[in-house]
């Protein structure tokens, strides 16, 4: 009896840790071909946005010009994540980049 209760309570656990997980696909506007690789604006989402309260990975698509992100819902929300995004000087969906952001980028990654 007690290995089944454990069982259920295992299996529940999980789902309720799974549905915290949500991945949103964010619209930006990249102007160079090298951003990911790039030592300043390619590290900006590696080392500063996964530092974000319940971001749990990045991916830059610079072809696409968008920006993956997984989040832990419990923690952040994606007002948040674009915000965070903005800071960092980027264009996120409809969140214009913060021109402090804007201005520490490289001068190829800027319009």
């Amino acid at each position: 009896m007690r290995i089944l209760f454990l069982i259920a309570f295992m299996v529940l656990t999980s789902f309720t840790v799974n549905a915290q997980a949500q991945k949103a696909v964010i619209k930006t506007t990249i102007t160079c071909d090298h951003c990911k690789e790039c030592e300043t604006c390619g590290q900006l989402f590696e080392k500063k946005l996964i530092r974000q309260k319940g971001v749990q990975m990045v991916t830059l698509n610079e072809k696409e010009m968008t920006i993956t992100v997984f989040f832990n819902a419990k923690k952040t929300d994606l007002p948040a994540i674009r915000t965070a995004i903005s800071q960092l000087g980027y264009d996120a969906d409809d969140v214009k980049a913060d021109p402090k952001g804007y201005e520490a980028l490289d001068g190829c990654c800027k319009v």
